[in-house]
């Protein structure tokens, strides 16, 4: 590790100038005006969900399946071992394994983000160090939250600008408050925003002004806002921001990109119709029912559900007709 962050030094210096001097690559409705990202974020990811066999263990072949299903469909790129992957429920082993799957499977066109947050920063550099190894584009660092009290901007700018200084592969930052306890505050993340190797942020907590304050005060930065849910995907572009990380994504993925291609096109009344019929289905795939309803749904449409790992319970089936009926009431089945 520490010969890593020695390397990753000069590297970041590098970062740096490809940050000033690279074109824009895109310019659709969405990209917030100021300097040319060197990275582009513009796009649907899907958080992959991870496939277990009956008995619990990662089942590869589904994954792959998945994938070769997933491969149609316009994804800017893939996420995995985020919330959605099981993550913490995942040994290091395992999530290394998981990562080289989709690396091998992932046409190499398409960005591969990976979850690598620890709670300590030290396994945080150690984590996102072997991801990058093992063909990740970019690390996704949700805040560390065990002691959350102590989790102060100052802390929570430090972990993050030591991991950015560390790591091989340019930082998103990942605030998702409804898993962690934990928002990462606004006046960090303009902080951090002025790092050379991080990127931009996923935040999954659904403050719509919050994001566009996000995009307004970093506009002359390199940093990208990704809304980090389909239910508030229309108001994110609206305000500016890339891409979406979108846990529906795994179920309705054409229907998410198509919302991305409205936006960017500036067909608005196409847009918010279409958005309307997420919102429920959305809801019921993350607050309502979680993982289990996600996995659950994804069958339906001809992806590999399959169980989650305990202590996460399979749906009970009054369950699963609530949400088979979310779905079919706004025409998705």
């Amino acid at each position: 590790v520490v010969l890593s962050t020695l390397l990753a030094s000069p590297l970041r210096l590098t970062l740096a100038a490809l940050c000033r001097a690279a074109p824009r690559q895109h310019r659709g409705l969405s990209t917030p005006s100021g300097p040319g990202h060197s990275l582009n974020l513009g796009g649907i990811f899907p958080p992959l969900a991870t496939p277990f066999s009956p008995t619990q263990e990662v089942d590869y072949a589904q994954l792959e399946g998945n994938l070769r299903r997933y491969a149609s469909i316009p994804f800017r790129g893939m996420v995995v071992l985020g919330s959605n992957g099981e993550y913490p429920y995942l040994a290091p082993r395992e999530r290394l394994e998981v990562l080289n799957c989709v690396r091998r499977s992932l046409p190499r066109d398409r960005l591969l983000l990976a979850g690598s947050g620890c709670e300590s920063t030290q396994a945080t550099i150690e984590l996102t160090v072997s991801m990058a190894e093992a063909g990740a584009d970019v690390a996704l660092v949700v805040t560390p939250c065990y002691y959350r009290g102590a989790m102060t901007s100052a802390a929570l700018v430090q972990h993050y600008t030591q991991v950015a200084d560390a790591s091989p592969i340019p930082v998103v930052l990942y605030s998702v408050p409804a898993n962690t306890g934990l928002d990462l505050p606004l006046e960090a993340v303009l902080t951090l925003a002025q790092h050379p190797n991080i990127t931009g942020i996923k935040d999954s907590g659904g403050d719509v002004t919050r994001m566009g304050l996000m995009v307004h005060k970093t506009r002359q930065e390199d940093f990208q806002v990704l809304a980090g849910s389909a239910g508030f995907l229309l108001a994110s572009y609206a305000l500016g921001a890339s891409g979406g990380v979108c846990a529906l994504a795994n179920v309705l993925g054409a229907p998410l990109c198509q919302l991305d291609r409205l936006c960017r096109g500036g067909h608005w009344q196409e847009a918010r119709d279409l958005q309307h019929r997420l919102i429920e289905p959305n809801v019921a795939v993350t607050r309502r029912f979680g993982i289990p309803g996600l996995k659950k749904a994804m069958e339906w449409f001809g992806y590999y559900g399959g169980p989650c790992r305990a202590p996460l319970a399979p749906l009970s089936p009054p369950q699963v007709e609530e949400l088979r009926g979310t779905f079919s009431a706004n025409g998705w089945l």
